[in-house]
């Protein structure tokens, strides 16, 4: 399959390394506790610059999701129809993705998801699929 791999930058070469390994990886203010992505250099919340790094356990929610039966890319073609999602993750952060799954029009907003791996080339890259809570 053609996709579109991730052109990892300074701020998000920590998340894409750890996508090797298949965790997902966020940044966690050391002050005030919240979750954040994308990665920043201060807390959105508390504005501390004291953050670690956490590991997600891959299970979240759909926040949001669109259904698309038209490829907007040649690449995306054999894949109709497909899922972009906003998933809200039990840590907090949300995370576009794909939603893999046979039956769309069965999708609904707040329901549970848990991630799975497709590999591309050098990149794992984060997907997720309905799950029974």
């Amino acid at each position: 399959m053609n996709t579109f791999l991730p052109t990892p930058t300074a701020d998000t070469k920590f998340f894409w390394e750890a996508t090797q390994n298949k965790e997902l990886k966020f940044q966690k203010c050391r002050n005030c506790g919240h979750v954040r992505w994308p990665a920043s250099i201060a807390c959105p919340e508390c504005h501390s610059f004291d953050f670690e790094y956490v590991i997600s356990k891959g299970i979240g929610k759909i926040y949001s999701f669109v259904v698309y039966n038209v490829a907007f890319h040649e690449a995306f073609k054999q894949n109709l129809p497909y899922v972009v999602a906003i998933i809200e993750l039990e840590e907090g952060p949300h995370i576009l993705s794909n939603v893999i799954t046979n039956n769309p029009a069965e999708l609904r907003c707040e329901m549970p998801v848990k991630i799975i791996w497709e590999s591309y080339e050098n990149y794992n890259i984060p997907k997720f699929k309905p799950f029974e809570n």
